[in-house]
């Protein structure tokens, strides 16, 4: 497990593609005491994630542009990157149990703000 040092904010990356949504999810994430980056589809979530190793948490949208969705990006996730903790939502699908990766999370939207706040707390402790 990975732990940051106190003064350090645990980050979170971004996947979303609908821009008011991903200013919606930087705002609840920031005031949830963490440092956000955000990825505008899957190809780019994979690129930071090859380039920072600060990142402890991916919070994905499931439907998004891109060469996959966020189930897929998830699965991608968990298998390169251990680690990393994954929280998917989504406002028109759900994710069956078996398609969930290990440790996953899965948020209907609209999300409650203070239950994705206290999921990704949990996750980052």
């Amino acid at each position: 497990m990975i732990h940051a040092s106190p003064h350090v904010r645990p980050t979170i990356l971004i996947v979303e593609d609908e821009p008011l949504l991903l200013m919606d999810a930087i705002d609840m994430v920031e005031e949830a005491g963490f440092e956000a980056v955000e990825a505008f589809n899957a190809d780019r979530a994979i690129e930071i994630l090859a380039s920072r190793s600060d990142i402890r948490i991916v919070l994905t949208d499931i439907e998004m542009p891109g060469s996959m969705d966020g189930v897929k990006l998830a699965q991608y996730v968990r298998d390169r990157w251990p680690p990393i903790e994954i929280i998917i939502v989504s406002g028109h699908r759900t994710v069956a149990a078996e398609d969930m990766p290990d440790r996953g999370l899965f948020f209907s939207k609209p999300y409650n703000r203070h239950a994705l706040a206290s999921a990704m707390r949990r996750l980052a402790s």
